[in-house]
Parts: C-alpha cells; structure tokens; sequence
C-alpha cells in the first residue's frame, strides 16, 4: 500500500496541479482574466444571491386562466364559423371547459358539423405531448344541440407552450435590462424561477415580467357620453377602460381590436420634440401598417385608445390618417417608464398573467456584508483545524493539513468547474468539509497507532493502518453522501448548493485522505526511514483508558427515552417558531438611514396598515431591524401588496437589505419536501447499512439518528430558533454526521465480533468504544472548532442553521457512544452472528488479549 509507481504519482499530483489551475481564477477579477491565455481555465465561482445581493422570484401561471382563455377562444370560433357560412344559431354559452350551442333550424345541422369540424381536428404536439392530440371533443346529446369540450390533454398542451412562451418573453425582457448572467428557467408544469444577480430594485423587475403588456389599437365610442355607459351598461361591441392616469379617466372604448401588439416590429423610448416629454415611438410591420392606415382613414376627427392590458395609455385624436406605419405613444411617462414599456413591447405580451408565489431579495451591502462575515470565519475556522491537527499529531497533523488546504482547493476547483453558485449554506458546506474531512485523517492515524501498539514495525502500523481505515472511511462518508445526494434532489435553492458543496467535499476528502496523505507519508518513510512514530504535543485521550461505557446504559438510556419523550411532547404541545418557509408570509430586514433605527415608531407605521400579527425586533447592529408579518390568506398576490405597502411607508427612512416572500402554495410545498427529505434520507440509508452490516447494525442506526433528529427538533421548540429550509438543511447533514459517526463505532465492533469470538458483548462493545474514543473525541473537536468560528463570526443570517449544526454534532457523538452501541446488546447479537459473512478470515485470525490501550 505505501508503494506508488511513477505512473501513479503523477496522476495524484496531476490531479492536484489540474485543481490548483480551475481554482486560481478565483482570486482575480474578470477584466484580469481575460488577459490569460486562452487554454487555461477562466471560469470563477458564481455568487449567489445572498452573497452579491439580487433578485429571485418563482411565477406561477394560473390554469384557470388558461381554461378560461380557451373557453373564450373556442366559443368565438363557433360564432365566427357558424356567422360565415350564416347558420342559426341560439345558447351559445361556455361553462367549466364545455362550450354549447343549439342550431336553430334543422335542416342546417349538417352544414354546421362541417362549418365546426376544424374545431375538432387533431394538432400536432410535437416534443411537448409527444404526438397527435385532441384538444376539442364534439358530442351531441340530442340532435342540433353542439357540446364542444375542451380536454384536459389539450389544456396540459397549452400549459407547456405558455410556460415556455412565458421562459422566452421574460427573458427577452430581462436580457434588456442589460443584468449580468440572469438565469430563468420552468419549474415543473406551470411554475418559473428567475434570478437577477445584482439587481437592487425588484419592485422594476417585477413590474417588467409581472405585466402581461397585451397592446391593442381601438377606437373610442363617442356616440354614447361614457356616464351613462357607467350608470346602466355599456352599448353591444363596447366597454368602459380606464386611463392610468390619477385619478383615472374612464373611456367607453369598441372591443373591436383594430391592430394589436403583435403587428409591432419595433418600440423606442425617446423624448418628444416639441414639448421634450419622454415618448415611446413604434413601427408596424406591413399587416399592422395597412391595418392601422386604413382604420385612421376612416375615422379622421374620432379618437382612438391605445390600451395596454386593459388600461388607456393616451387616447389621441386621429387629425390625419397615419399611413406611415409607424407613431408615438405619450402619457406622462419618466425616462424609466418609457424605456420600460419600450422593452414590454419589443419582447413581446406573455400569454397568462404570472402571479409572484415567493420572492428572496438581497441587498448588495448585506451580501458583501455575508461574503466578509464568511471570508472571516472560514479563515478562522480553518486556523483552528490546522493548529488542532499540529497539536494532536505532530508531523502527520502537518500531513493532514496540506491535505486539507488540498481538499479546499479542489471543492473550489470543482465548484467552479462545474459552474456551480455559492451560497451561505455552501460556504458553510466547505466550513463543514474542512472539520470532517479531518475525521478520514484521524482515523488513519489512529488506527496506525493501534497497529504500532500491537507490535507492528513503522512500515507495518503505517501500511496496516491505511489498509484496514479504507472500508471505515467508505461506509462513514457512503452515508453522508446518501444524506447529500437527497438533500439535492428534494431540496431546493440555497440548500441544493449546501448539498452539492458537501458531497463534492465527501470525495475529495477521500481522495486527499487517502491517496494524497498516503503518498506523503510514504514519500516520508523513504526519505527519513522513521524509528518510530511521530507525536502530537497534546495527547487529548490518555493512553490506556478504560470506561466502562456500558455499565453506564441504563442511566443514559432512560435519560434519552425521557428527552425525547419531551421533545415528541413539546413538539406537539408548542407552537415552533416556524419561518415563513413553512408558513407563508413576508421577512424584511431594513437598515435605518440615521444612526439608530426606531423599533417602536416602524411597529406603530406597520400597524396602521392592517396586515395582521407584525413582528418587529432588533437585528444585528442598532440600525437594523427585522420584520415579520403573517400570512395574509387573500390568495398570492396579497402577500406581495405587503411588500409594496410596507416599501411605501418605510423606504424614505430605511434601505431595504433583505426580503423574503413565501406564498401559501409554496410554504406547503416547502413543508412536504423537507419532511419527505429526512424520511427519505433515514430509509436510504438504513438499507445501505442493513446490506453491509446486519439488520441489528441497521436498526440500531436509525434509532440512534431519529434520536438526534427528535432531540434536534426538541432544542428547536424550546429555544425558540426559527426553522426554515436551512433548517432542514442542518438536519440532514446531522442526519449524516451522526451516522458516520455511528458507523466508524459499528464497523470496530464488527471487526471485534469477528476477532474475538468468545467475549461477552457488553464487554467487547467497552472495547469497541475506547478503540474509538480518540477518533470519536477528536473528529467531533475539530468539526466543533469549525463550526464554532462559523457561528460567531458568519454573521446572524447562519446562526440558527449553524446552532442546530453544533447541537447536533454534540447529541450524535453522544448518542453513537450511548445509544448506538447499547441497542446492539438490546438486540441480542451475538459475538457470533458475523461468522457466516468471513469464513476465511476467521480462520486465520488469533484471539488476542484484551487491551483497553489506545496507543
């Protein structure tokens, strides 16, 4: 094993060298980059939104609206095809997806099935159906009596082709904006996620992707004083529209649409010469332009409305006929306005109306205030492992750490290879990595201490103890990377990146423990032909300690039936502090413009605005301040009039750094998922360790992690700590943490069963655990160090994820010693129950006495 061929040794380096190079674009800004050479990588690691500050939004596309459309549409086509071939006709009306209309003479049934068969017929679905589909089905219950109905196919077909439609306007719009790397992309069948990096104002953005900007051309109804269209109904072929201006004019305008948006070829803002007003100029195309001309030549003298989602932008007298093909719109428009509404009509009208079902906005001084707060406790956290590692090994603990400087490097490299985003969950992801990437190390040096011990020469302890670490490293990381892989797959935003972040870091962190830390020490054993081994200036756990853990069963046992017992209690009894992840409604941080922020004058304002249960406390500094307001349940969109209700009344006096909206569609979607998560985690890997250990193995993990889950979820209840999404997040990875720790303990104990055939198990497991307790003791110090350095200097947005992280680490240890080892006695297995699974070795292996030494 410490044998390297030349062949070998520049692969490990080469990978190595190739991490190095994806990872030092990093370090430099982009114009810089741009002056290296072209065959060396240059992509950087992209910042998410809660580092560089920007806008992420989820639009829904409502179905109902899309059935009505189509409800509308098919009942026009049955009037427009039954008035041209002049059928009579009489009930046409369209209810649920079902149009009906009954032919008044019976003699012209015929005709109408063929006048209404192009209804009917087939379309083409292409790669979104996959085939022919029928979008209309005709029945006649009684003869001349037509029911078309709309099918559910059909309207899943219209739902794809409008979500997409949906992708490309928006993002048409948005790439006018002239943002940085958007990224707009469909969420499942009728949802849109759209994320702007740096983008401070999102009330624009939403403006600009939230309005539908149908333009039409029509002309105004001046036969009629729009007051009595008002008071009674308006004449047949008209409505009443109303301007956008304040107070709004009323206009009673025919519904006969003379040009509409899509006849556009082009839109500008610009400034009107005479009066210097800013102005958005339009050209048709040729249809538009006839259309348009003829339509003005006809009514020279008569208004006509230009409407934009059914709203009167100016309503200009035609003085001449406009044959030119092209015009000006003016309606008291700010430089900004104007070019925005040039961007809606150049990109196009969406086909629904979208409604905002979650919204997370970053202001850019809080992400550069996150970037530094992470920069800070990565560093520190980092200074602490490696002093650790020094301490605790010597020589091997300046070993370990160019493998964990190396581990860095790579996950970076990895992380920007791929293109992937860092979030503040990833960051903590790579903090996390650092601290256990540490316990690969430490149980190779403690297990070539053990082999030493036993009487093995150097050469023999080093190769031995690497040998017989391997399948503990891999069944300890395996189970964090099950953790990882699901949290990816049914997580979603941030913790998707905490996700990728850690399981990327599971496999570099196996490949510097052990194959860069192997060929370092080898190189070492070549070089300086060691006598003996090296040694830390602290020894943590003393040698030859002996607890007799399992004496001390009982007592902990009932102790943790009793905290989880309470915890399921308290759980039940108490309301948790749920974030609006799970609850719906709004989060807003602001920052106060003067020197201190007035909590009690921002409760009084809010108040007035009848939103509800209003939460307002300190945050951080004396200038901050954080707000909490309640779910509305006025449907989705009422959550995004808090927003700009409280923008309204806040924004003269504070900066908004943080908002974060979360619908009631979303807030029960967010809760499905991460329970489905943990559930589904704990199930993946009981069958993992249940295939490579025995049911006992499996049935015992399970038990001792839902412990550490419950009791988790128990400090959550009684100290009061939010739990959101980050949440989850940190319970999956105890989820993970705890097991690996679990399963380094099982796999000493399955290893003993088998080695010594004839001991008692209470006995060998007192064994078992004080094999492992200078592992167990150490790995835990260093991921608490780090996680440590992260609570206090990551800033306050981490500090509930990080807490939970920190409990966890503590209640994993504990119970993989207390719980874990215990339960197999419980279980009844049998010193036994392994022989089937290693015939061979238990042939060969030699009962030797037992030793409670760890060195």
């Amino acid at each position: 094993m410490l044998y390297f061929s030349p062949w070998k040794t520049v692969l490990i380096w080469l990978a190595v060298v190739v991490g190095i190079l994806f990872a030092i674009p990093n370090l430099f800004a982009p114009t810089t980059l741009q002056s290296f050479p072209g065959f060396l990588p240059q992509s950087r690691l992209a910042l998410g939104l809660d580092l560089q500050g920007g806008v992420h939004l989820q639009l829904k596309l409502d179905r109902q609206e899309l059935v009505e459309n189509r409800l509308e549409t098919v009942r026009d086509d049955v009037r427009r095809l039954l008035r041209a071939d002049s059928i009579g006709y009489t009930g046409l009306s369209g209810r649920g997806q079902t149009v009906t209309v009954r032919i008044r003479d019976e003699a012209d049934i015929e005709r109408a099935k063929t006048a209404l068969a192009s209804l009917t017929e087939p379309v083409s679905g292409g790669l979104l159906s996959g085939g022919i589909l029928q979008e209309v089905t005709r029945d006649e219950p009684e003869p001349g009596l037509f029911q078309f109905n709309i099918t559910d196919q059909g309207i899943d077909y219209r739902m794809a082709q409008a979500v997409t439609q949906t992708v490309e306007v928006i993002r048409g719009r948005i790439d006018e904006l002239g943002t940085t790397e958007p990224v707009i992309q469909r969420q499942g069948t009728d949802r849109i996620i759209v994320q702007v990096p740096g983008l401070d104002d999102p009330q624009r953005l939403k403006d600009l992707i939230g309005t539908t900007a149908r333009l039409t051309f029509q002309m105004v109804d001046v036969t009629t004083p729009v007051e009595d269209a008002i008071n009674t109904r308006p004449p047949a072929g008209t409505e009443v529209l109303y301007s956008t201006d304040d107070p709004p004019i009323p206009y009673l305008i025919e519904t006969r649409e003379i040009v509409t948006g899509e006849n556009l070829e082009d839109a500008q803002a610009g400034f009107d010469q005479r009066t210097n007003e800013p102005i958005v100029t339009f050209r048709f195309d040729g249809t538009g332009a006839q259309r348009f001309g003829r339509a003005t030549q006809e009514n020279v003298g008569r208004p006509f409305a230009i409407v934009l989602d059914n709203q009167v932008v100016s309503a200009p007298v035609i003085n001449e006929p406009i044959l030119g093909g092209s015009g000006q719109i003016s309606g008291n428009f700010s430089v900004e306005g104007a070019n925005d509404l040039a961007i809606l009509l150049r990109a196009g009208a969406l086909p629904l109306t979208p409604t905002f079902v979650e919204e997370r906005t970053v202001g850019p001084s809080l992400g550069a205030d996150s970037v530094a707060a992470g920069e800070i406790a990565g560093i520190i956290g980092s200074i602490l492992v490696v002093a650790f590692m020094f301490l605790a090994y010597g020589f091997f603990g300046l070993v370990a750490n160019v493998a964990l400087i190396v581990n860095v490097i790579l996950v970076v490299a990895a992380l920007s290879g791929l293109g992937a985003t860092l979030t503040l969950p990833g960051i903590a992801g790579i903090v996390l990595t650092v601290g256990m990437a540490v316990d690969s190390n430490v149980l190779i040096f403690e297990r070539i201490r053990e082999e030493r011990a036993a009487g093995r020469s150097v050469i023999q302890a080093i190769d031995t103890g690497f040998q017989k670490a391997l399948a503990t490293i891999v069944d300890a990381n395996l189970t964090t990377l099950i953790a990882a892989v699901i949290l990816f797959y049914l997580g979603s935003g941030p913790i998707r990146g905490f996700a990728v972040t850690l399981a990327i870091g599971i496999v570099t962190t196996v490949f510097t423990a052990f194959v860069l830390t192997r060929w370092m020490i080898a190189f070492w054993v070549r070089r300086q032909k060691p006598k003996e081994l090296p040694r830390g200036p602290v020894t943590f756990v003393p040698e030859g300690t002996r607890i007799a853990f399992m004496w001390l069963r009982r007592i902990t046992f009932s102790g943790s039936a009793v905290l989880v017992i309470a915890s399921m209690v308290l759980f039940a009894t108490v309301n948790m502090n749920l974030g609006i992840d799970f609850k719906g409604g709004s989060l807003i941080e602001v920052q106060s413009k003067s020197e201190q922020a007035d909590i009690g004058d921002i409760r009084a304002r809010l108040n007035n605005l009848n939103l509800g249960d209003v939460q307002v406390q300190g945050f951080g500094t004396e200038r901050d301040v954080l707000v909490r307001i309640e779910a509305q349940g006025g449907g989705e969109n009422a959550e995004q009039t808090v927003i700009t209700n409280v923008r309204s009344e806040l924004e003269a006096d504070y900066d908004f750094r943080r908002v974060e909206v979360v619908g009631p569609t979303v807030s029960g979607e967010l809760a499905r998922a991460g329970t489905i998560a943990v559930v589904s985690a704990l199930l993946a890997i009981l069958v993992y360790i249940w295939l490579r250990f025995e049911w006992q193995f499996a049935v015992g993990a399970i038990i001792a992690t839902t412990h550490d889950v419950l009791l988790t979820i128990g400090m959550f209840v009684v100290t009061g700590l939010e739990f959101n999404l980050s949440s989850i997040a940190a319970i999956l990875t105890i989820v993970g943490y705890s097991l690996n720790d679990t399963v380094v303990v099982y796999d000493r104990v399955r290893e003993n069963l088998r080695r010594y055939k004839k001991m008692q198990l209470p006995e060998l497991l007192d064994l078992s655990m004080n094999q492992t307790l200078p592992r167990t003791i150490q790995t835990s110090l260093t991921t608490l160090l780090a996680l440590m350095a992260l609570f206090f200097f990551g800033g306050e947005v981490l500090q509930s994820f990080v807490a939970a992280m920190i409990f966890g680490v503590v209640v994993g240890t504990y119970s993989s010693i207390f719980i874990a080892a215990p339960l197999l006695i419980l279980f009844k297995l049998r010193p036994g129950a392994l022989d089937r699974d290693d015939k061979e070795k238990d042939a060969t292996a030699t009962t030797q006495p037992v030793d409670f030494g760890t060195s």
